[in-house]
C-alpha cells in the first residue's frame, strides 16, 4: 500500500527552512516546529546547542558561519527568520 496523496505534502522537502545569509541579518530567529523523538543523537546535540530545548520554543542566535552549518543539518526540524529589532 502506497501513502494517501489526499494526507498532505510530507518530508524533508517540505518542512525545510530557509537560512539567510550573513548580510541579511545579524540575529537570526530560530523556532523548532518538529520534535527530536525518533531522531539521531546528532540532531538532538545540535538543537540543545542552538538553545532550543523545548517543541515549539523560540531562541535568538547570531549569524556566523557555525550556527548556519548547525541550523542547515536540522532545518527540517526548524524555522529561521531574521529577528526583528527592538
Amino acid at each position: 500500500m502506497g501513502r494517501n496523496p489526499a494526507v498532505g505534502r510530507q518530508g524533508p522537502a517540505h518542512h525545510e527552512a530557509t537560512i539567510p545569509g550573513e548580510k541579511a541579518a545579524k540575529v537570526l530567529e530560530v523556532k523548532q516546529i518538529r520534535s527530536v523523538i525518533g531522531r539521531p543523537e546528532t540532531m538532538r546535540r545540535t538543537l540543545a546547542a542552538l538553545g532550543l530545548r523545548h517543541h515549539q520554543q523560540t531562541v535568538k542566535v547570531p549569524n556566523n558561519a557555525s550556527i548556519r552549518g548547525m541550523l542547515f543539518k536540522v532545518r527540517h526540524m526548524v524555522t529561521v527568520a531574521p529577528a526583528e529589532k527592538n
